[in-house]
């Protein structure tokens, strides 16, 4: 490989190669034959074999031509799979419904949770193994963070699987959770007001401590969540979701341009 050529993305990465373990988080899911699922990322194919006895189609995504190839070459015979050579983040996702199974590559865990989670045709349901401090952010809970403010409105997020280090191989340097991404039937936000409640988190939180008073003021806060039944929000960062949604509402209500 000439000097200045990158590493292929895959030598970067953890693989899980247990069909054990890997049956057991499919098991963990409600993935079955009728289902389509996509497969970020399909490298050697563990993962792959094992869903294409699950499911219905399984779209292995890869990016590496190295890889891609010796995938088709060890599928030829299963027919319910498709291995495309392509770039997750810039692969037309599909138009019927779909779900996603997914060992990510860990440097790429931001960017394709923001292209899942924000795509016109989102999946139905996504599995992802990553790092525990970025499902941590992705969750919020008593401190949300922006990133999970922006996905909770449409997506519940919860943690099924812990792992052990040596699961993987090579053995991870940090702790990797399953994270389990379930679009909400009805969302808490319409999908029109999508790009109003982002304005508005987005310039709250980087605002920081006075980051309300640039939509609403003290008084509005304190009285649509004394109104609504909830605790006070002194900062953005110390504010929850609930209240988030109570506050989106006020403003849209009484100062929304």
């Amino acid at each position: 490989m000439p000097k200045n050529t990158p590493a292929p993305l895959w030598v970067s990465q953890n693989f899980l190669t247990s069909p054990a373990l890997i049956d057991r988080l499919l098991r963990l899911s409600n993935i079955n034959k009728d289902d389509h699922v996509v497969e970020i990322g399909a490298g050697k194919g563990h993962i792959t074999r094992r869903l294409c006895r699950r499911c219905g189609l399984v779209s292995a995504v890869e990016i590496d031509d190295r890889l891609c190839g010796r995938l088709r070459e060890s599928l030829r015979t299963q027919k319910n799979v498709r291995v495309i050579r392509a770039d997750f983040l810039r692969w037309p996702l599909p138009q019927t419904p779909y779900k996603i199974f997914a060992n990510i590559p860990f440097s790429h865990t931001t960017e394709i949770v923001r292209r899942i989670t924000q795509a016109p045709r989102p999946p139905e349901e996504a599995w992802l193994v990553m790092e525990k401090g970025a499902a941590r952010r992705f969750m919020g809970g008593q401190s949300e963070t922006l990133f999970s403010l922006l996905i909770k409105p449409w997506f519940e997020l919860e943690v099924t699987y812990h792992f052990r280090r040596e699961d993987f191989h090579p053995a991870p340097s940090v702790d990797t959770v399953l994270l389990h991404l379930r679009r909400k039937p009805e969302p808490d936000i319409e999908p029109r007001q999508r790009g109003r409640y982002t304005r508005f988190v987005t310039a709250c939180m980087k605002a920081g401590s006075g980051g309300f008073g640039r939509y609403l003021t003290k008084k509005q806060v304190a009285t649509a969540l004394r109104l609504a039944g909830l605790p006070a929000a002194y900062t953005p960062r110390e504010t929850l979701y609930v209240q988030w949604l109570c506050l989106f509402r006020c403003w849209r209500r009484f100062g929304a341009d």
